[in-house]
């Protein structure tokens, strides 16, 4: 068994409250055939990573902010495949509202259109592509996050499916929890813990109202 003592807990969200791996990957890849770019390529750094970033890389030719409205008004309309991840709303429910936010990498629209598809809160904060200049790994994400929930850094948790957010988590001075529901162990090797399924991490509070974390 690991615990964690914290104040607040600051998730991610696509791979970690919402399962979006295939709608992404399906819409990334539609998006490099239509370019002409290499589907693999796009593939390797594409996922925790702000879309704007992703295609300045891969194709510097582009307009980006053109084509990041493009590509998640396409993500947001795909919603075959796009659930709730198992045991997300009662981690969610566990938590007092103002100790937890969501730290994403996709923007405030497509967020807010994924987080209404799954039937679960917008938290109170919400820090996304659109609220930030540096994403994931840069620390600013994770951050901002702790900044608007009124919290000190070293108090906050993470839980985290990419390399690129533990990396920003850890930036940010916090202790992370990894999940595999995108990347394989191996990949995630860099956070504090790892688990298979968000049903595997509880939360209870102790005598000063701080929030335990048990992984068990």
């Amino acid at each position: 068994m690991i615990e964690f003592r914290c104040s607040a807990i600051l998730f991610d969200l696509d791979g970690v409250l919402i399962d979006s791996t295939r709608s992404v990957e399906r819409q990334w890849r539609a998006w490099a055939r239509e370019k002409g770019i290499d589907e693999d390529k796009v593939m390797a750094i594409a996922h925790g990573v702000r879309t704007v970033e992703v295609i300045r890389a891969v194709a510097p030719q582009l307009d980006a902010d053109a084509e990041v409205r493009w590509l998640e008004s396409r993500e947001a309309e795909d919603q075959v495949d796009v659930t709730v991840m198992p045991g997300a709303a009662e981690l969610i429910s566990a938590i007092p509202d103002n100790r937890w936010c969501v730290v994403t990498s996709g923007t405030r629209y497509l967020a807010s259109a994924r987080l209404q598809l799954g039937g679960l809160p917008v938290p109170k904060v919400l820090v996304t592509a659109d609220d930030v200049t540096h994403g994931k790994p840069h620390p600013e994400p994770y951050l901002k996050g702790a900044e608007l929930l009124g919290m000190k850094p070293a108090e906050c948790l993470v839980i985290e499916d990419a390399p690129a957010g533990i990396l920003s988590a850890h930036a940010a001075g916090m202790k992370v929890i990894g999940l595999t529901s995108t990347y394989p162990i191996s990949k995630l090797q860099e956070a504090d813990a790892v688990v298979d399924r968000l049903s595997r991490i509880h939360v209870a509070r102790d005598s000063a109202e701080r929030l335990i974390v048990i992984i068990g």
